[in-house]
């Protein structure tokens, strides 16, 4: 039914079997995504930065090195992010929510998400820089 609705959008630049084709491809994954997260949605305690892994290993001069950069990196998602940045930063970036099922938990849309996204990625380099801690090549 969803393909006949959306036939008008098709072009004739491709096949027409290759058109469908990726329309349900994209369709069910969506659905199978939203689904997973419908049936388990992260509660607001699980929505945390605290828990960030620790990826400290090697001398204790790297590990003390680490452990400050995170908590540099904490501080600054509490007070360099407005609240709506922090909330979407937090659940994207590290509990990997998708970026749908937010905005449909927000009551936003898809483009919403990723300007809050944007702007908290653009401004917490820019804070740790500031603090002596660039992020350089680490992700």
């Amino acid at each position: 039914m969803s393909i006949t609705t959306k036939l008008r959008e098709f072009w004739g630049n491709s096949r027409f079997t290759t058109w469908p084709y990726n329309f349900v491809v994209f369709e069910v994954s969506t659905k199978v995504a939203r689904h997973h997260w419908l049936r388990q949605p992260p509660v607001d305690a699980q929505l945390t930065f605290d828990r960030l892994p620790d990826r400290a290993s090697g001398s204790p001069r790297a590990v003390a090195e680490v452990r400050e950069r995170m908590r540099v990196l904490c501080r600054a998602i509490r007070h360099e992010l407005t609240e709506r940045q922090r909330q979407v930063f937090v659940a994207v970036a590290l509990n990997h929510v998708p970026i749908d099922e937010l905005a449909l938990q927000l009551g936003s849309d898809r483009n919403a998400i990723y300007k809050n996204l944007f702007d908290a990625c653009r401004r917490l380099p820019d804070s740790l820089a500031a603090t002596s801690y660039p992020l350089g090549d680490v992700t």
